[in-house]
């Protein structure tokens, strides 16, 4: 008698059998896959005895990923069946939340398309083909791929290790894949093709431009509905999108890819930005250097970036005979702050904090608006300090991070401890004695805040473990904001030292740390988190004031006036032979918080009637008392005015 153990509890059976057998009736629909002795494997899977079997199930992260790599397959017979032989079929794996397949289709696939693929897919699905798994030899597997024209499988099976390979078979298709996939095609209930793109084959530039269609699918039809209404919302959010409608930025083609240019309101708005952070930091102990845009290209041998980071610098200039680079980093810049004369212990620690504007090569297919560019501006700073003092200026610069993001409306972020990959070494500089130091002060620091984190394994810069705060937006997505840096090397690869109290000399270690990231990120993500709305305090215009008749005007500009005299972001529409619908209209698109209208009523009593942007009417009132109001919610930085009964 064989027994086998299935999720903690033994079954006794004789010969052999098919986990399927297994699956009680009441979770049939639930259940799609298993681990045995920890390897993911259909349910079609004989076993033998003494396995140790996991059930896994539809709506969990293994499930899911599961279900929307069958879902790649169903897609690619739906596009075989539509489109004919003649579909030569790349790659279809599955990402965050979703699956693509890259295929050659004899004159492509656009969006439009897309309903009558789904429209096959769903046929697919009501003929209930089961996911057959077909064991091969590569020649055998060869031979197959070749006489249905699949040219892209035959270079895959090539690159397969060992002898033979899987297929996968669900009624007229056949796919090379190593599976595991769900029990047949009538377990792929709720799903959404999504969008077309192109993609060269292997990410060539050289070879074949494939079309790639991108498609979600989930366990439940109320989370199918959750994510496409989060995907809704992102596009309506899109920075990109309310850049151009508000006027904050542009990247034009004159100027190159990925160099942001910050028109006048995106500009007011990063000086606020900027304003509080001068003033935070300042209260917190920083002083502010700046540095130049390019160094001698030696700068950049000394502290590593000749050799870990050269493929993501600008090439050099030769100037009179000597090679310049723009910098990528500002880090070896403050270093040679630090060495312009000695130091003493008695002077540590040094915080110095820097708008560094820096220059990084980035590929033009990933370049993305804001948030991923060539040219941008990092809050940057470094502390440097004591080996003793390196606990107490980490929690410093985290509460000071926590503190700056709770400001701007972020109280939801997970933290992650980056660090080296034990296994291969080569990337990173330093010694292992230096690396184990910088990491437990880390944890610890991470550890007496009680701040939860995730280890993330092999993702260290090359010079140092670091700690990353990812931010949560108003729909739940992350954006990469803080990095805090722990780095012993790069003091001692540029020599630097100060005096201790043995009056001898010591190597400080050096905190590099980002907490907005850069502006041009920082300011992408604000823009989403607010969908253009940004709180009274961060507007690039936080009133208009609007007289309905040219009768109100001279008023009108006095409580203009008034407003920017007391240092309130105030601006004017004398359009006034525009309706006046269309004018409160217009200022809504805008997004500007408060609307002052000045009729005939408002100008003999010397008042305003107030209109804010999300509660409507607020009422009449003096001007002065309002200019008092706004004044205390731009004081607070309130996300919303506690002083508007709502």
């Amino acid at each position: 008698m064989a027994v086998v153990k299935i999720d903690g509890k033994e079954y006794e059976f004789e010969g052999q059998k098919q986990l399927f057998e297994f699956v009680p009736v009441s979770k049939k629909k639930k259940i799609i896959a298993a681990k045995v002795d920890g390897t993911p494997v259909d349910l079609s899977y004989t076993v033998t005895g003494g396995e140790n079997v996991e059930w896994i199930y539809i709506d969990s992260e293994e499930g899911l990923d599961i279900l929307r790599h069958s879902a790649a397959h169903i897609m690619a017979q739906a596009v075989k069946h539509l489109y004919g032989k003649d579909v030569k079929l790349g790659v279809g794996p599955t990402i965050k939340d979703g699956f693509y397949y890259d295929m050659l289709v004899p004159g492509g696939i656009s969006a439009e398309d897309l309903p009558k693929i789904e429209e096959e897919m769903r046929n697919i699905v009501k003929a209930d083909y089961p996911f057959e798994r077909i064991e091969v030899s590569k020649e055998e597997a060869k031979r197959i791929m070749k006489e249905a024209g699949e040219i892209f499988k035959l270079e895959i099976i090539d690159d397969i290790e060992g002898d033979t390979v899987s297929l996968y078979k669900q009624g007229d298709f056949v796919d090379l894949c190593r599976g595991p996939h769900i029990p047949s095609t009538g377990f792929l209930k709720h799903f959404k093709l999504l969008s077309v793109s192109g993609a060269y084959w292997r990410g060539d530039e050289n070879r074949e431009m494939l079309t790639r269609v991108y498609g979600t699918a989930w366990a439940k039809k109320e989370d199918l509905e959750a994510y496409l209404h989060q995907r809704e919302e992102a596009i309506r959010r899109d920075h990109r999108k309310i850049g151009k409608e508000q006027d904050l930025f542009s990247i034009q083609e004159d100027i190159g890819p990925g160099l942001v240019l910050w028109h006048p309101r995106g500009g007011m708005v990063r000086k606020v930005i900027e304003d509080f952070w001068r003033e935070v930091h300042w209260q917190r102990g920083y002083d502010f250097v700046y540095t130049p845009h390019i160094a001698k290209i030696h700068l950049w041998d000394i502290s590593g970036h000749l050799d870990h980071y050269r493929q993501n610098m600008f090439p050099p200039m030769d100037v009179e005979g000597h090679e310049y680079m723009v910098k990528p980093m500002n880090c070896p810049f403050h270093i040679q702050i630090y060495k312009s004369r000695q130091r003493s212990y008695k002077e540590l620690p040094l915080r110095w904090a820097e708008m560094g504007t820096v220059y990084r090569y980035e590929k033009s297919g990933v370049l993305h608006g804001l948030l991923r560019v060539r040219g941008f501006t990092q809050d940057d700073a470094h502390v440097f300090c004591t080996p003793d003092q390196i606990e107490d200026e980490i929690k410093e610069v985290l509460d000071l991070a926590l503190f700056m993001f709770r400001t701007f409306g972020f109280d939801e972020y997970d933290i992650e401890l980056s660090v080296r990959d034990d296994t291969n070494k080569k990337g990173y500089v330093g010694e292992d004695e230096i690396w184990e130091i910088a990491e437990k002060a880390l944890v610890k620091a991470l550890e007496d805040m009680k701040l939860p984190y995730k280890r993330m394994e092999g993702e260290a810069k090359f010079y140092g473990p670091a700690i990353d705060i990812k931010l949560k937006d108003a729909i739940g997505r992350s954006w990469q904001a803080a990095t805090v840096q722990l780095d012993f090397n790069l003091p001692r690869r540029f020599g630097m030292t100060y005096i201790g109290p043995d009056g001898k000399e010591h190597e400080p270690v050096m905190i590099h740390r980002a907490l907005l990231g850069s502006f041009e990120r920082f300011f992408g993500t604000l823009i989403e988190q607010y969908a253009g709305a940004f709180p009274t305090w961060l507007h690039p215009e936080q009133v208009i004031v609007i007289p309905i008749a040219d009768a109100q005007v001279d008023y009108a500009k006095e409580v203009y006036n008034t407003l920017r005299g007391q240092m309130i972001r105030a601006v004017i529409d004398l359009d006034t032979g525009a309706k006046l619908g269309a004018r409160i209209r217009k200022a809504q698109l805008m997004k500007i918080p408060y609307m002052l209208i000045i009729g005939t009523r408002e100008m003999e009593a010397g008042n305003v009637s107030v209109r804010h942007r999300h509660f409507g009417d607020v009422g009449a009132m003096p001007v002065g008392e309002f200019v008092e109001k706004i004044k205390a919610e731009i004081a607070s930085r309130e996300r919303t005015p506690s002083w508007i009964n709502k």
